[in-house]
């Protein structure tokens, strides 16, 4: 009876913690990695990774040096690093990426730039979604440059 109540609400802050999102403005500098279980909105500029058991969105102004696991995404601005995407990654025209890609499926918009590989179909595991990245920023940099 008691442990019931428990687990109802330690469900509750789960459920809660999926549903918040996060975002990152324009002007904003990020210099580490970041760990989420909603989706994140990037507009501002990261040094790191982004891990997201949800939706990771970089708008237009956006720039990024590091790595991106997520369940789906939409690029809109500058990548340079690994990006793994589980389920649908979108590139809008704006996008502009150095270094690899694995997704499951891809939508390239005409405009979008790419250099780097790519591999599809189910490459991505959901078990990497949300467990802390054994790389550091600096390393994901120096990959990130080797790559360009």
């Amino acid at each position: 009876m008691f442990g019931n109540n428990k687990d109802m609400k330690r469900d509750a802050v789960a459920t809660q913690m999926s549903n918040a999102s996060t975002t990152i403005n324009k002007g904003a500098v990020i210099d580490g990695n970041i760990e989420t279980q909603g989706p994140i909105r990037v507009d501002g500029k990261v040094l790191g990774n982004i891990n997201s058991k949800s939706r990771v969105v970089m708008g237009e102004s956006s720039y990024m040096e590091g790595s991106i696991l997520s369940q789906s995404a939409e690029v809109a601005g500058h990548l340079k690093g690994l990006l793994e995407v589980a389920e649908l990654l979108v590139l809008k025209s704006t996008a502009v990426i150095v270094g690899d890609i694995v997704c499951n499926k891809l939508i390239v918009e005409s405009g979008a730039t790419f250099d780097g590989n790519c591999k599809m179909g189910n490459q991505v595991s959901n078990k990497g979604l949300g467990n802390n990245s054994s790389e550091t920023a600096n390393e994901t940099k120096l990959r990130a440059q080797k790559t360009a």
